[in-house]
């Protein structure tokens, strides 16, 4: 396991599950757009494009940055897990609660793991000095 801890593999297998789907979703976009008659082709794209850039940085930061155990993985992944939360509510409330509420607790759950004290000291170790001048 290399010194990983099972919440920093958790975390890291919950963004990538959200890039693979945000993926799936960009090219499920591009697809539609060119197979069918969009309203607007510029718009659609722009969706198609989006999600398949969402889907590879979140695929990035899963490995690039908390499966091999780098520091600055856990801000983006944080950050899209708080994002998510929102966007979870707005889906119950717009009648699709068994697509929000799923949404959600991935995310809760994201976000427990990558704030969790054994992906803290893998990502950023045990010596967690100060900016106080050392004697």
């Amino acid at each position: 396991m290399n010194g990983r801890p099972l919440t920093l593999l958790i975390a890291a297998g919950v963004v990538a599950l959200e890039g693979l789907v945000a993926l799936g979703l960009g090219v499920y976009v591009a697809v539609e757009t060119l197979t069918g008659a969009p309203d607007d082709i510029t718009t659609a794209l722009a969706e198609a494009v989006f999600g398949l850039l969402i889907g590879a940085g979140l695929l990035w930061v899963a490995y690039g940055g908390l499966f091999r155990t780098e520091r600055w993985g856990r801000s983006p992944a944080v950050l899209t897990q708080i994002f998510l939360v929102p966007i979870g509510g707005t889906l119950i409330t717009s009648g699709l609660p068994q697509l929000g509420i799923p949404l959600i607790v991935v995310a809760l759950a994201g976000l427990v793991t990558l704030l969790s004290p054994p992906t803290t000291r893998a990502l950023y170790g045990d010596d967690q000095t100060t900016d106080a001048p050392r004697r």
